[in-house]
């Protein structure tokens, strides 16, 4: 093996490393987050706390992170990384010991300030990897992030059990070994820039505006939209549900969430292309939708914690139309504008994640003592909600084929 070989399996391990770490670290967070919140704060209303905390971290994100994505074209990659590596170990130092609300607040505005790795961790793939190569190392991502959220609920369950803040001390050192790692061996893959910097580069809102200028890619935007608030209401209310519904203790949270991991990547990894190409385009992503909705109302009446489990396989077969979606909006815009259509997708996702978990939490506090499994009813109905927005889509990319 040449060095130049060597040194390239070396910088794939950190990446490969950084993204599952973050995956792990997400999942880390969902089972004990609400039970940190009450030893801080001692309050009743932990469900609030839980929508802030969240609506905080997506918030910082969306600010933040076309600042870091136009530095890392500037300054290169490592530096940015390093950085983002940083500040999520001292998330979670800041969340491991506080002992104030204001400190799990600050924790996660420094975790929403630098989270950009996983996206400068793609840029640093796409640098270092031949256009043959990135299939394959890009699958290999998506893996390691999967196996990262498999890992992370589950543990971040188990190590809750002895002390609720070991977990978040866990990730922390987790993090600074990754971050050593990097500092150690992973080499710069993007020169900095001597380009006149454009202080537009750093605008939040500017993909946004991008919309008016893309027609028929607003079906699908709003479809993304409709789909990322309801995916919000798994991570700010899922622990929440499962202790009032069921008494469940972090290891059950934790070992749900990990099993619904299972689920999503076996789906994932098998069906999506055979559902498009068995059903077509439109039919697989109202099929996954579907699915979706019976899983939900099936939790919404789930008597007892082992029907969950039961439920999962259908739950998960909801993301089947989820591919299908990305190709139909990609489909909808000019090859020269996919950049602005993945910034745009990316900031879409960024503000459903401000706003969701706010009102998902809310809801949740105002019906769980009667019904806890209420919150996904509603769930189910913005899933449905999503349906006439899918027919509008597919229906218009059909005329525009017709008239070319």
């Amino acid at each position: 093996m040449s060095t130049d070989q060597r040194a390239t399996r070396r910088s794939l391990t950190v990446i490969y490393a950084t993204v599952a770490l973050d995956a792990a670290g997400i999942g880390v967070v969902f089972p004990i987050l609400p039970r940190l919140i009450q030893d801080v704060t001692h309050t009743g209303d932990v469900a609030a706390c839980v929508g802030w905390l969240a609506s905080l971290y997506a918030a910082m994100q969306f600010v933040f992170a076309p600042v870091l994505g136009a530095l890392s074209d500037r300054l290169g990659r490592r530096p940015i990384l390093l950085v983002s590596l940083a500040g999520a170990a001292a998330n979670y130092v800041v969340m491991g010991f506080a002992f104030e609300l204001w400190m799990l607040l600050l924790g996660r505005a420094v975790a929403g300030l630098t989270s950009a790795n996983v996206s400068v961790a793609t840029a640093y793939l796409t640098d270092i990897t031949p256009e043959e190569l990135r299939p394959r190392r890009f699958g290999m991502m998506s893996a390691m992030f999967g196996a990262g959220f498999i890992v992370g609920p589950v543990l971040g369950g188990m190590l809750g059990e002895y002390w609720v803040r070991l977990p978040f001390i866990a990730a922390a050192i987790l993090n600074a070994a990754n971050l050593l790692l990097a500092f150690v061996t992973l080499p710069e893959s993007h020169p900095r820039s001597t380009a006149p910097f454009d202080p537009r580069a750093l605008n939040p809102l500017a993909p946004l505006r991008r919309l008016f200028s893309m027609p028929r890619l607003l079906p699908f935007v709003l479809v993304y939209f409709a789909l990322s608030g309801a995916g919000e209401a798994y991570g700010v209310c899922w622990a929440l549900w499962g202790y009032d519904a069921f008494r469940w203790n972090g290891f059950w949270i934790g070992l749900s969430l990990g099993a619904f991991g299972v689920w999503q990547t076996l789906v994932q990894a098998v069906l999506p292309g055979r559902a498009t190409k068995r059903l077509g385009e439109r039919k697989a992503i109202l099929t996954g939708l579907a699915c979706s909705c019976v899983a939900l109302v099936g939790l919404a009446f789930a008597s007892r914690g082992w029907m969950v489990f039961l439920i999962m396989p259908v739950f998960a077969l909801g993301s089947i139309g989820t591919p299908t979606l990305q190709a139909l909006a990609t489909r909808a815009v000019d090859d020269d504008r996919q950049g602005q259509l993945q910034g745009l997708l990316a900031s879409t996702v960024s503000l459903a994640s401000i706003i969701a978990p706010l009102g998902f939490t809310a809801f949740y506090f105002t019906v769980h003592r009667q019904w806890p499994g209420a919150i996904w009813l509603a769930v189910a109905a913005i899933n449905l909600a999503a349906v006439p927005l899918v027919l509008l889509g597919t229906s218009r990319r059909r005329m525009a084929l017709d008239r070319s």
